[in-house]
């Protein structure tokens, strides 16, 4: 009987076409969950970003100080007068670069005066037959409510001088003594800096000197010597401050503002001879609408807004300038 042979199966050769497609699809939906998952991750660490607050510095006996006194120019010649801000801004910021050049944390006033002649609409309260402290208290305000603290605090650390963490650095420099802080006078900043007598101290005290702050930096016109733009004051604004110039702005639109002074600085007073003189010649020619025009003509295009705060009392003074 003849045996059957075992039949030779071939092997079935596959097209390896749909193995491809299968492969490429497999890989693309991978990437595709690969990506939204990143795609999700990279929103939702931006979000965070967005909405988290930047913690507030703590400051501690580790650091290092710098005091210019209670009031800005005070002690000084302006302790019982009040400057206009720009004045005092100017000062403010000339403290506020020593403490930067030196690595210092900066002690700043926890009031800031308010010239009662800017004060004529009665925002702050007007107080008679009063001691000196008590009219400082009346004719200030708090420092927190004209800027954000913690927002100059990433450019400059800064502590206010009502703080409790300033009461604990000054007790502590007290009992130090010599080796915790240092009443200096008629120093620079350079000195202060090169000189380890006074790098390594917990505390500088600069009110000794009777000048207004402002004179400390006396190489103002050397702008490589300028740290803080002009700018840094006004651009570190309270936030309530800041909400109150969003509202202007969506008020006024897009806009330009010129500060023209009159008045008190154009009036004449008879010398010593009795010839009448004026401290400024040239100021009322020069802040007449037609001068301004002129002047402003390279930067402020036509057509725009422009706001002006003036002095100046007289109606229709600068209705000229609406030509624009």
């Amino acid at each position: 009987m003849a045996t059957p042979k075992a039949l030779k199966l071939k092997p079935r050769i596959r097209s390896p076409i749909p193995v491809m497609i299968l492969g490429c699809i497999t890989a693309i939906a991978l990437l595709f969950l690969f990506s939204s998952l990143n795609s999700t991750n990279r929103f939702w660490f931006s979000s965070a970003k967005t909405h988290l607050k930047k913690k507030a510095r703590e400051h501690s006996l580790h650091d290092k100080y710098l005091y210019w006194g209670d009031r800005i120019d005070c002690p000084g010649k302006h302790c019982d007068s009040c400057e206009g801000l720009g004045h005092q801004e100017s000062s403010l910021r000339c403290a506020l670069e020593e403490a930067i050049f030196l690595n210092r944390t900066f002690v700043m006033p926890s009031r800031m005066c308010i010239n009662p002649n800017h004060n004529n609409k009665g925002i702050l309260h007007k107080v008679d037959n009063v001691t000196a402290e008590e009219r400082w208290a009346a004719s200030s305000c708090t420092m927190d409510s004209l800027y954000d603290i913690d927002l100059i605090s990433e450019t400059v650390p800064v502590i206010l001088d009502n703080s409790d963490a300033w009461h604990l650095i000054l007790s502590t420099s007290m009992k130090l003594g010599d080796r915790g802080v240092a009443h200096v006078e008629g120093l620079t900043r350079v000195d202060l800096k090169e000189d380890s007598h006074y790098s390594n101290l917990l505390l500088i005290n600069r009110t000794a000197s009777p000048l207004s702050w402002f004179a400390e930096c006396k190489d103002r016109k050397n702008h490589s010597a300028i740290i803080l733009p002009y700018s840094f004051l006004p651009s570190m604004a309270a936030e309530k401050l800041r909400i109150a110039a969003d509202q202007i702005k969506r008020v006024l639109g897009d806009y330009d503002a010129i500060h023209v002074r009159r008045g008190d600085k154009i009036k004449t007073r008879k010398d010593r001879y009795g010839v009448k003189r004026s401290l400024h010649p040239h100021l009322d020619r020069d802040t007449r609408a037609e001068f301004i025009l002129h002047r402003i003509q390279k930067w402020v295009p036509s057509g725009r807004t422009l706001f002006i705060a003036s002095n100046e009392r007289t109606p229709g003074f600068f209705s000229p300038l609406s030509v624009r």
